[in-house]
């Protein structure tokens, strides 16, 4: 279909008097032995001027010419076609109005990829002209808008990265830093630039991590928003080493080592206020990969009733923490949101009459009113040595960070039973298994049904894009399958994702999943006659009504809030 389209717009030009004979077949010869298109050898050797091959093809065909450099094609658009589909095909879409899709091509004598492009959208094609060269830069603009910025960076870097010198004034200057600035900045060189252009977009894209991933033949930037990686940016391989030895440099870590991995951390202002980042570096095959927590205070809620917690959990929750003394335990994996629920549960209970005290790893956000004890395993600073400490100091409530050892687990457990109301985190799957991995990590039964009052199993669910979800009818065999009940299933309505311009792929933001066990009389003579985590969640669920992680899900599936994809990908039967 190639030599088609070359011997076409050969005759075209030819026909037009744009092109001789001679320079046409040169040209024609080029293309076969460089393996470049015909436009492309034409506008190299100065033969055809861009315009004039755009309009020759535009009036032959009766198709309107476009300069797709100059015009921002619409998110509808994008969005109907992958980056993929738009490299490998070469086109490039414009507008979309309903189902009709403006697409630029430069080559519309081939009807096939028209048509298997009209299969993949499934929408009705109306092609306009432009050049192969220009269609592919503007694809790597459409798609990635970013990557325009750090391009005009690179281009004012002279020679590799050995020509890249890090002083240590940098470093010192690095609060002073505003990034809503940044374009303004002229003086700084052009690694940290792009350091600083990274973090930008990750603060204004709200995510809470960012990914710099080293591959053989190139380097990968991802940011985590609502839960899910997304890849933003593709610097160079051969920078890589420069971002590593930069961002090392912000967190204070050792530049020269490069086989273990290493842990920092730095502060930078935004929008005037300061924000914190975690940075954790681990040797790859190919390189260091590095990943930055973003530590937001302006995100962190400011009490349980903003969580969006259920009626019936936000009840358990406040009846625990005004408990005399006890221990409430918060589970999930990384990422699920713990912490905020600790911060949430410290805030509630803050008055200038207790004495609060916490011991983190590291400590993520500062509170007015709250002594905060940061972790230092170097130094001797244990949860355990530091909880020793704390003991001493008449506290009221304790937050520990996370239970880690059995020593905590000890520590914590007679705290809770001493007249001390604990607050903390533990890793497992759900609220019964919290019970019995208190146990296996070696505390007696009868302590733990003493001193736990309430554990929160937790996981965050992406929210549904309300501009742009669409309800849908799912089979009902499929909805009773994963777990609705029939009475359920009377007048509702599911939403499926679909994307626009103001979320990522159907979703923005997330909210709360939470199971709540609270421990009553019956639950503790469970505990202490050594009961299994499934006879403790049946037990919760059929006489206490305990609603699920699955069940707490499908409600809010039920209500519109999130889709049934995320209720699988989120909890388990």
């Amino acid at each position: 279909m190639k030599g088609t389209f070359d011997k076409r717009l050969k005759s075209i030009l030819i026909k037009r008097l744009i092109l001789t004979q001679e320079k046409a077949d040169e040209a024609q010869n080029l293309s076969t032995q460089e393996q470049k298109s015909y436009g492309e050898v034409l506008m190299e050797k100065g033969y055809v001027k861009e315009p004039d091959l755009i309009s020759s093809i535009a009036l032959e065909m009766n198709i309107p010419p476009i300069d797709v450099e100059k015009v921002a094609p619409d998110d509808k658009a994008i969005q109907t076609l992958t980056q993929e589909n738009a490299q490998y095909y070469g086109v490039l879409p414009i507008a979309r109005i309903g189902n009709i899709l403006t697409l630029a091509v430069s080559n519309p004598f081939d009807i096939l990829k028209l048509d298997n492009i009209r299969l993949i959208t499934d929408c009705d094609i109306r092609p306009v002209v432009s050049t192969e060269q220009s269609i592919r830069k503007a694809i790597t603009k459409a798609y990635n808008p970013g990557e325009e910025e750090m391009n005009t960076i690179l281009d004012k870097m002279i020679g590799g990265e050995a020509d890249l010198e890090f002083k240590k004034e940098s470093e010192e200057e690095e609060d002073k830093i505003d990034l809503s600035e940044i374009s303004e900045e002229t003086g700084d060189s052009p690694i940290i630039k792009l350091v600083n252009m990274i973090i930008f977009n990750a603060l204004r894209d709200s995510a809470s991590d960012i990914h710099i991933e080293p591959f053989e033949k190139r380097t990968r930037v991802r940011y985590r928003r609502d839960g899910v990686l997304i890849e933003t940016l593709t610097p160079p391989k051969k920078m890589h080493s420069a971002l590593v030895s930069r961002i090392k440099i912000m967190a204070q870590l050792d530049i020269a080592e490069r086989r273990i991995p290493q842990d920092g951390k730095f502060q930078m202002r935004y929008e005037n206020r300061q924000v914190d980042f975690r940075v954790s570096i681990l040797p790859s095959v190919h390189g260091e990969k590095i990943v930055m927590r973003i530590l937001d205070s302006s995100s962190l809620a400011t009490s349980l009733d903003t969580l969006g917690f259920e009626p019936e959990v936000l009840n358990a929750i406040r009846k625990a923490i005004n408990a005399a003394y006890g221990m409430l335990l918060v589970t999930g994996p990384t990422g699920s949101g713990k912490s905020t629920t600790l911060y949430s549960c410290v805030r509630e209970v803050l008055c200038p009459e207790d004495n609060i005290v916490t011991v983190e790893d590291p400590v993520e956000y500062q509170l007015e009113g709250v002594i905060q004890v940061p972790v230092s395993v170097k130094k001797g600073m244990t949860f355990a040595a530091a909880l020793r400490s704390i003991l001493r100091q008449d506290p009221d409530t304790i937050m520990i960070g996370e239970i880690r050892d059995q020593e905590t687990a000890d520590i914590a457990v007679k705290a809770a039973i001493t007249g001390h109301l604990v607050l903390s985190t533990l890793h497992t799957n759900d609220a019964a298994s919290t019970i019995t991995r208190l146990i296996d990590m070696g505390i007696d039964q009868f302590m733990v049904a003493s001193s736990v009052i309430l554990v929160l199993a937790q996981r965050l669910a992406r929210k549904l894009c309300e501009n742009c979800k669409e309800p849908f009818t799912p089979p009902r065999e499929r909805l009773l399958d994963i777990g609705y009940l029939e009475s359920d299933l009377e007048n509702m309505t599911i939403f499926k994702p679909v994307g626009c311009s103001r979320c990522v792929n159907g979703y923005k933001g997330r909210f709360a999943l939470v199971e709540a066990l609270e421990v009553d009389e019956e639950m503790k003579k469970m505990i202490i006659a050594g009961a299994s985590a499934i006879d403790m969640k049946s037990y919760a669920i059929n006489k206490r009504h305990m609603m699920t992680l699955r069940r707490c899900a499908l409600m809010n599936c039920k209500r519109g809030k999130t889709s049934i994809e995320e209720v699988l990908r989120m909890t388990m039967d």
